[in-house]
């Protein structure tokens, strides 16, 4: 990685919408809805880039069906987020998304609760990513705002892991939001503009998520080394009001990309 990352001057940022828990609701009676392909394609008729899966060890809510429909259905990229095993190396390299996103992933759970630790599982990190651009994939991992970890990625990429960027973790910033810590808020805010500052220097993609909200999106959208959000559980949550294509006007609205 030697090209600057970061998206160019005023090109909105995009939006990755996550369906994760429309199969959530789905699977709570293992009925045949709501689809999550349905509500992908209602994401990207209202403004959505692309769409966002993460498919568990447990299928506890996206089943590989719904990863292998929208593949083929969806008009934007596939972002699939996964652990970084065997099995779903495999899966993967049959379906073929546009991209994968490696993340740690715990049985009990209830979301993903931090970055993968690149300095312990580099070795892992580039044997799935040289598997997976084999098969003509992405990879980008999942990242706490952590400089010694977007330096490691580096340092991986440079000795010839085929790693195109990351996405910033911002648990800590929308928690703090949140609360109404103000201090709390901008501090890790910072953290976030200086993970992703030091990723576009090493000529990653930059993308964020977590607990991102119509409330706290604002200022992780207008980082400008930041590329693309991904959203999900606000956005199913408010769509059950709203309807998916409202939900997503209303993000894009309070990401500053349409108003």
């Amino acid at each position: 990685m030697t090209a600057a990352g970061g998206r160019a001057a005023g090109r909105p940022v995009r939006l990755s919408v996550n369906v994760d828990h429309v199969a959530t609701l789905r699977q709570a009676r293992l009925a045949a809805y709501p689809d999550p392909v349905e509500a992908a394609l209602a994401a990207e008729a209202a403004g959505a880039s692309g769409i966002t899966v993460h498919l568990r060890a447990d299928r506890r809510h996206v089943q590989d069906d719904d990863v292998a429909r929208l593949r083929r259905e969806i008009a934007g990229k596939l972002n699939l987020e996964m652990a970084p095993t065997p099995a779903m190396l495999d899966l993967a390299s049959a379906v073929r998304p546009g991209q994968v996103s490696l993340v740690p992933e715990r049985p009990d759970e209830v979301t993903t609760e931090g970055g993968l630790d690149v300095l312990h599982h580099g070795e892992a990190i580039a044997s799935a990513a040289d598997r997976l651009a084999a098969a003509g994939v992405e990879t980008s991992v999942f990242l706490d705002p952590d400089p010694d970890q977007v330096d490691a990625l580096a340092a991986l990429a440079a000795a010839g892991a085929p790693l195109a960027g990351f996405e910033i973790n911002t648990d800590l910033y929308t928690r703090a939001a949140e609360s109404g810590d103000a201090d709390g808020r901008d501090r890790e805010l910072g953290r976030v503009h200086d993970a992703a500052r030091r990723g576009a220097g090493h000529g990653f993609a930059v993308y964020a998520g977590h607990g991102l909200t119509t409330a706290n999106v604002g200022p992780v959208a207008a980082l400008p080394e930041v590329e693309e959000l991904n959203i999900g559980h606000w956005l199913v949550a408010r769509s059950v009001l709203a309807g998916m294509g409202g939900a997503v006007r209303e993000m894009l609205a309070a990401m500053g990309a349409r108003g």
